[in-house]
Order: C-alpha cells, then sequence, then structure tokens
C-alpha cells in the first residue's frame, strides 16, 4: 500500500491505494486466511499477507505502508504483511518483536477513530489521527509528500472519492493512480483501490481492480 486516505467522524471512511509490481502476484478480498475467521481483506501470493482487511464483526480495519529507515537483518526478517491481520485481531499495534520487521505504518480504524503506528527500523512511534481528512504516504502523515500536496485538497473538498481515482494512470508528481516503468524494466503502478466505510450500524467494503487499466504512462 502507498496511499492510505482516511475521512473520521460518523461514518469514518478509508480508501486505500496499492501500489505494487505488477508481476508480484495477488488476489482480491476474500476470507483467506483461516485463523483470522471472518476478516476479508486482499492476500498477496508472495508472502501470504495481507495491505488492506476488515473484520466486520468487530467493526474494524487495518492498511499496512511500507515506511522509510533501517531494513531487518536478513536472518530475522518477517513479512509486514501479517500485521495487519494481527492488528484486527488484537485490536491495537500487534504483541511482535518489530526488530524482526522492514519499516512501516500501520492504521487501525473503528467507528471512534483511527490510530496510526510507525516503525522506521530503530523507532516506534504512535499517534491518533486528527478530525477531517488525512493523507498516509510511505513517508507517514500528511507530509510534505507531493502526494499529499496534491490529493489531500481534493479529498477534503468532497465526500464523493470514487470519482478521484478515475483517469489514467500517470507518473506526474503528486499522482494518486500511479505508473512507473523500473530501470530494468518491470512496471511498478497502482494495482486496486479499496474503500471502506465504518458505521455503528455497518461495514461496507468496495474494491477495484486497476490492473486493465493501467495501459500506457500519460
Amino acid at each position: 500500500m502507498c496511499t492510505v486516505i482516511v475521512r473520521t467522524g460518523a461514518p469514518l471512511t478509508l480508501m486505500g491505494v496499492r501500489d505494487e509490481l505488477a508481476d508480484r502476484p495477488w488476489e482480491g478480498p476474500g476470507e483467506h486466511w483461516p485463523e483470522y475467521p471472518g476478516v476479508v481483506g486482499g492476500r498477496d501470493l508472495k508472502a501470504g499477507g495481507t495491505w488492506l482487511a476488515v473484520d466486520p464483526a468487530a467493526g474494524r480495519a487495518a492498511a499496512l505502508l511500507n515506511g522509510r529507515g533501517t531494513a531487518a537483518p536478513d536472518n530475522v526478517r518477517v513479512s509486514r504483511g501479517d500485521l495487519p491481520l494481527k492488528a484486527l485481531a488484537e485490536g491495537g499495534l500487534p504483541d511482535v518483536d518489530l526488530a524482526a520487521y522492514d519499516p512501516f505504518h500501520l492504521l487501525l480504524a473503528d467507528v471512534s477513530g483511527a490510530r496510526l503506528w510507525s516503525w522506521d527500523g530503530v523507532r516506534q512511534a504512535a499517534l491518533t489521527l486528527p478530525d477531517g481528512v488525512s493523507v498516509i504516504v510511505n513517508t507517514g502523515l500528511d507530509s510534505g509528500d507531493p502526494r499529499v500536496q496534491a490529493q489531500r485538497p481534493r479529498f477534503t473538498a468532497t465526500t464523493d472519492w470514487w470519482p478521484l481515482t478515475d483517469g489514467p494512470h500517470s507518473s506526474a508528481p503528486g499522482a494518486l493512480i500511479l505508473r512507473h516503468e523500473l530501470p530494468d524494466g518491470r512496471l511498478y503502478a497502482s494495482l486496486s483501490v479499496t474503500m471502506v466505510t465504518l458505521s455503528a450500524d455497518a461495514v461496507t467494503t468496495e474494491f477495484r481492480d486497476l490492473t486493465s487499466r493501467i495501459g500506457s504512462q500519460a
């Protein structure tokens, strides 16, 4: 996941845009983890975890972004994809050895608000998202990142978020739906968008696969 937008309030709305190598195998939302019954999310088929998942019974959603900092040692490193699943089950930052994980940002949301934990490989920090619209990227919450600067005003100005994901993939600074051809010939792009709405009465999830839209670079 590379961009998560959250609007607090009633209902709480969370949108996650997943950017990844186009040839990395994955599958769309489902109940893929028997050890976490009822949890629904997309699954990364290489490591088995998820970038965003929802527990409708608990009224919770969790999202994971790669962070910046010091990588975990090769001999102890484990996939970060289990963190959203554990956060949903435990209702907070999972009780794990953070030193085994590469840097990350982990978001957990319910009807009361959203909490963000960040790990840079050395230090762990936590904060509660403020009222209104927040944009989280790989560099953190509402930073000076061009994507945050470009997208936060757009998402603040409307409650109808899906049209903001329309249009071609782009390599432009600040683009929400991106596409980059890497020097080695591989393609890195926005592959899917998930939107979750959490209210006291219901949890709704909408998912869109963007792979058919990647096309050529704009």
